[in-house]
Formats: C-alpha cells, structure tokens, sequence
C-alpha cells in the first residue's frame, strides 16, 4: 500500500489537535476537582475526539509504518507550547530528545520514499 501525501499531512495536523488538547487539560487540571464548568478540560477532551478521527482517516489512506512514528512530532510541539505558555525550562537532555525524534521521522520519511511509499 502506498501512503499518500495528503493522509500524512492530515496526520501532522491530527498532531497538533492532539497536542492543543493536552495543554487545554493541563491547564484544566489546575482548576480540578471542578469538572462540569471546567471549560479547558472539555475543550482538551474534545481536541482528543478530533485528533483521534482524523488519525482513523489518515490511518485508512496509508501504512501505519509510515504514518504513526509522526504521532511522536506531538512531543515537540508540547514542549515548544509548554515552554511558551507555561514559562516551563527544557533541559539540554529533553532537546537531544527532540532532536531525536526528528531524526527517527526523518529517517522513517527518507525510507518510506526510497520504497516508494509516500507519494502524492
């Protein structure tokens, strides 16, 4: 199955739904044990809810090899919004992390179109 390029850009935007909505729960964390008008922690829920059908449908378009090691992109855009919105401090340890997780989508990207997978 080849993996269209449209079903990995739905995949990288599912990304930041997902990752929109864990920082809606952070913040809505700090309001617990209110829940019913904890509005971040809904709107973190819903986020969810749109991240997880647009990952169905990207998943349906191509190869979950190819398109679910772009889930990890999450962790990056997290800590760019944690040190953003939070003031949070990144360890050099967690950048070579990131750094990391850029390499292994790279990697996986490059070998998904030397076998011809990823095309448009």
């Amino acid at each position: 199955m080849t993996t269209p390029l449209w079903a990995v850009l739905l995949m990288i935007v599912c990304t930041f739904f997902t990752s929109t909505a864990q920082i809606f729960m952070k913040t809505g964390s700090s309001q617990l044990p209110l829940i019913f008008w904890n509005l971040p922690l809904f709107a973190g829920i819903a986020l969810y809810g749109i991240g997880a059908v647009l990952l169905i449908v990207s998943l349906k378009a191509g190869d979950v090899t190819v398109l679910y090691p772009i889930v990890a992109t999450s962790y990056i855009w997290v800590t760019l919004s944690s040190i953003w919105i939070f003031n949070e401090h990144v360890s050099f340890l967690r950048w070579m992390g990131i750094f990391a997780i850029i390499s292994g989508i790279c990697f996986i990207g490059w070998g998904s179109k030397k076998n011809g997978e990823a095309e448009a």
